[in-house]
């Protein structure tokens, strides 16, 4: 079984087996609030399946807001090193992809597009799936005004999402593995620096 834990938008967990069936999901569409959920989602999502052995963890890497992001990545990275088992990162976008593809027939190219917060927009172009089954992404993430936005896409189609499928996820992490690809590497996918500085050293005060 391959677990995948995602909170870039809502929070998401899922499970599914081997040939990518979904075995069980749990999520919640609130933004905010992720530590407070996850624990219940993930119990949730495992006491659905019972017994059985889970040999990978994917993990969503944005993008998403700072602190929620870290902590599905802390959930997915905790979870796999309790188990001695690997984490497979996979680019949140990916996942939505995946989902517009298979379950909406999308075809041509299409742009996933998600709230960035600070009315601005996370934004990146996918067309189709390639020889793996995974969503072929053809422009990388950027960051864009919100009002910006469709000048921006100059007429490819958009797609605004605002939950995560965990379940579609944890196929694009399986379909990464079958075929030993990496998606990602191990940073999040912030697109901005969190708003919660280091303070600098204290001024001098003259005598």
């Amino acid at each position: 079984m391959i677990l995948a834990v995602d909170t870039s938008l809502g929070t998401a967990v899922a499970l599914i087996d081997d040939d990518g069936t979904r075995l069980s999901d749990a999520s919640a569409a609130d933004p905010l609030g992720h530590a407070e959920v996850i624990g219940e989602l993930l119990v949730r999502a495992l006491d659905a399946v019972g017994t059985g052995s889970i040999s990978h963890v994917v993990a969503g890497m944005g993008p998403g807001p700072f602190t929620g992001l870290r902590i599905g990545i802390a959930t997915a990275r905790t979870f796999a090193m309790g188990r001695a088992i690997p984490v497979i990162p996979v680019p949140s976008h990916f996942a939505a992809a995946l989902t517009a593809i298979e379950h909406d027939a999308v075809t041509g190219p299409f742009a996933i597009v998600t709230d960035a917060r600070r009315r601005e927009v996370a934004i990146t172009v996918f067309d189709g799936t390639d020889a793996d089954g995974i969503p072929n992404m053809v422009a990388d993430t950027v960051l864009v005004a919100r009002v910006d936005a469709d000048e921006h896409l100059d007429g490819i189609r958009r797609i605004d999402v605002e939950t995560l499928s965990a379940v579609d996820l944890a196929r694009v992490g399986a379909r990464s593995l079958a075929v030993g690809r990496t998606l990602t590497g191990a940073e999040p996918l912030y697109l901005r620096q969190p708003d919660v500085t280091v303070p600098g050293a204290p001024k001098k005060v003259g005598s």
